[in-house]
């Protein structure tokens, strides 16, 4: 009774229009008042236990460093060298776009960022050279879901926080999916184009890559800061987080000269409003989760799932309609936040790898991002192309196609995700 009660009210509260994160604390206070005898303090001791883990500093430390390299220059340099790459092949402008978000999502850890950055300046030469906005929409908003897979990514570190899995294994493990979801949305772009006989670039030669190249150098780089230094033991993930941060303040401000030191306090403050509401988020979170576990839910889901004698297979498509299902009305971090604390229990009795769940996941939230009717990226890619939700769905509905059987592989090829920080001996 009690467990069917949560879910009517946090359903019923949401309906409502209500944000997500005040319809979770509206949810707990209810129960917590009227239908169960927890001691506050205990509520209060959880709250500040919850929200004190290490790993919830790199959230606003990412969300820094991206917005710095949003406002910079960064996305039209790396436009810039991945046309010089593939800008020659079918589709060149759209393959430019797919490697460019690739590019950026790993500096910015954000899919919105993502679109914004590379479609703004994008999508415009696309249409003046002579390609459908249908076909520039759906390469650009699809791509740029790329944003929380390609480490580093937010999302990840909220699965972390939530799970107490490993920040660093979760990075790594993101690396090979990432590129094998570019890779297949590259081929989905090559053939549409080549189908429908697309404009292609001037072949570019090797002095001009190297020159698009150094000069997206610097922003590249920070990669190698991330993940070079988490791997190599340097510093945490969070310290990461804060290096990320100084060096593309540094980047976009001094070696760039793109921001004026007169524009930082407005990106600063931008930041601070991000942070701000994930933060929040995450509070009420961290109370429904303690809720639920008080109330023994998972424990029972998990015990009702083993005694129905439902296997790896069936719990692992399960959760996927759920989360695909989720996508429809809540944004990725707010999925995770509910929806990682009741199924991960369950992941791990069934012998489920941690690192394994959490890359699945993240693929649910990046196709969910690119549906509607709440899909961010359809929202962010209809403001910059002047295009209605339910055109940009049609437009995108190839790459939409792809990323499901991409989360289809992820999920039932583990190895994707688990090779890479096992050989690097992070697991």
């Amino acid at each position: 009774m009690s467990t069917a009660f949560i879910f009517i009210l946090l359903v019923g509260l949401m309906l409502t229009g209500m944000p997500i994160s005040i319809s979770l604390g509206l949810t707990v206070l209810t129960f917590l008042f009227t239908m169960t005898h927890v001691p506050l303090e205990s509520v209060a001791m959880k709250l500040f236990t919850g929200i004190e883990k290490f790993e919830i500093m790199a959230i606003p430390f990412f969300i820094l460093a991206g917005n710095f390299l949003t406002h910079g220059g960064v996305a039209r340099r790396m436009i810039n060298f991945a046309n010089s790459m593939v800008g020659h092949w079918h589709g060149g402008l759209g393959l430019g776009g797919v490697v460019a978000c690739a590019l950026f999502a790993a500096v910015s850890g954000s899919s919105p960022a993502t679109v914004v950055a590379i479609g703004s300046i994008l999508l415009p030469a696309m249409v003046r050279m002579g390609y459908p906005k249908r076909f520039g929409a759906g390469v650009i908003t699809t791509s740029g879901a790329l944003g929380i897979l390609i480490p580093p990514s937010i999302v990840m570190v909220m699965y972390s926080v939530s799970t107490n899995t490993s920040v660093g294994a979760l990075f790594i493990a993101g690396i090979v999916p990432g590129i094998i979801l570019a890779t297949m949305l590259g081929i989905t772009t090559y053939y549409r184009a080549r189908k429908g006989n697309f404009p292609r670039l001037a072949k570019a030669g090797w002095g001009q890559r190297w020159r698009t190249f150094r000069e997206g150098a610097w922003g590249l780089f920070l990669v190698v800061v991330v993940i070079g230094g988490i791997y190599s033991g340097i510093f945490t993930p969070t310290e990461a987080a804060a290096m990320s941060a100084v060096y593309a303040f540094i980047v976009a401000v001094f070696i760039y000269k793109d921001l004026k030191l007169s524009e930082v306090p407005r990106v600063l403050l931008n930041s601070a409003n991000m942070s701000a509401m994930l933060l929040y988020i995450i509070t009420n979170a961290v109370l429904f989760s303690f809720l639920m576990t008080h109330e023994n839910i998972p424990q029972a889901m998990a015990d009702w799932m083993m005694g129905t004698g439902l296997g790896v297979v069936g719990f692992l498509l399960i959760v996927n309609v759920l989360l695909l299902l989720a996508g429809n009305v809540m944004e990725p971090s707010s999925i995770v936040l509910i929806m990682a604390p009741i199924l991960f229990p369950i992941a791990m009795k069934l012998g489920i790898d941690p690192v394994h769940f959490g890359i699945m996941m993240v693929v649910n939230m990046e196709v969910g991002m690119c549906h509607p009717p709440v899909g961010l990226n359809l929202y962010v890619s209809s403001g910059i192309t002047k295009m209605g939700i339910t055109e940009l769905t049609i437009a995108v509905w190839p790459w939409l196609l792809t990323m499901l059987v991409f989360l289809a592989m992820v999920t039932y090829i583990p190895m994707m995700s688990t090779w890479l920080p096992k050989t690097l001996g992070m697991m």
